[in-house]
């Protein structure tokens, strides 16, 4: 029975040491990450609500938006199909925005088909093969940033990261932040081969 114990309380230990490990990489990397001038940013897809964008959401994009603005970029993909509960996809919801904001339609490319990280950033390195795109700037919230990484350099997509931190949702975000590390074991899990 003190084997048992015994076994148990290591396996607990580690499952402790390796979850405070990935939560100090994330941390590390959504708050150090900076971009750099690329030919595009990729802005991932997060919660709409109906046709309106999920605070996440309107952050992300409005940080792409800066970006295009400032000349940064030249390209804006937006990444996000239909979710349970969406009545449009998130990159049509994107794409509305950022038509309001007075962003010339030929400067945004839409990824509408995409249901995870892996598949928005799958499917926008097709959009940028097809325009010729080199280079992106990743932009989501910082918790998401380091898995984001992870995908996009086993589909081999020059990038650099830029995360948003939505302050009036810090305990959105403080969990969004406790649950990644488990997001990240199961993207490790089922895609790296």
């Amino acid at each position: 029975m003190c084997k048992i114990k015994r076994l148990v309380l290591i396996f607990l230990a580690f499952g402790v040491f390796v979850y405070t490990f990935l939560l100090a990489i994330i941390i590390g990397f959504g708050f150090g990450s900076k971009e750099k001038e690329a030919d595009c940013v990729i802005v991932l897809g997060c919660r709409v609500y109906g046709k309106f964008m999920s605070p996440f959401l309107k952050e992300r994009v409005d940080e792409g938006l800066r970006l295009l603005k400032e000349g940064k970029v030249n390209y804006i993909i937006v990444s996000g199909g239909k979710g349970q509960g969406e009545s449009i996809e998130e990159a049509e919801a994107m794409k509305e925005y950022l038509l309001t904001k007075g962003i010339d339609k030929e400067k945004i490319l839409i990824e509408a088909n995409s249901k995870n990280t892996y598949e928005n950033l799958k499917y926008s390195k097709q959009i940028m093969e097809k325009k010729n795109l080199k280079s992106a700037v990743i932009v989501s919230n910082k918790f998401h940033l380091f898995r984001s990484m992870l995908v996009a350099k086993k589909l081999n997509i020059d990038a650099s990261y830029k995360g948003v931190f939505v302050k009036s949702y810090l305990w959105d975000e403080i969990y969004g932040h406790l649950r990644e590390p488990f997001a990240v074991i199961k993207y490790l899990l089922y895609f790296i081969n």
